[in-house]
C-alpha cells in the first residue's frame, strides 16, 4: 500500500486504487502521523530476513478486511476532525 504524492489516492495493490481521500483525514494524528498513514505503515506484508517468516495482515477468510478498515479509519478521522472543529467554536464560560 502506498499514497500518491498529493495523498488523495491510496494504491492498495496493482489492481485497486482508492481515490478521493479528503485532506482533512490527515489532520487527525496518532503521535506524529495521521491514523491513515499509521494503518498503511502497520498493514504491510513483510518478511523477516533471518527466519523468512512472512507477516501478512491480509485475511483469507475476509479478503475485504483491510479495505474496510481503511474506510473506517477515514470515516473516524473525518468525524473526529469535524467534532474538534465544532468544539473550538463553542463559547465556554
Amino acid at each position: 500500500m502506498s499514497l500518491t504524492r498529493d495523498k488523495t489516492q491510496l494504491r492498495y495493490n496493482s489492481f485497486l486504487t482508492l481515490s478521493g481521500i479528503p485532506p482533512e483525514v490527515y489532520e487527525y494524528k496518532l503521535g506524529n502521523r495521521s491514523a491513515l498513514e499509521w494503518v498503511i505503515d502497520q498493514y504491510q506484508v513483510t518478511t523477516d530476513n533471518r527466519s523468512g517468516i512472512v507477516n501478512d495482515p491480509n485475511r483469507e477468510d475476509d479478503p475485504e478486511y483491510i479495505v474496510r478498515l481503511i474506510g473506517q479509519v477515514i470515516s473516524v478521522s473525518l468525524e473526529t476532525v469535524r467534532l474538534v472543529r465544532e468544539l473550538s467554536t463553542l463559547a465556554i464560560q
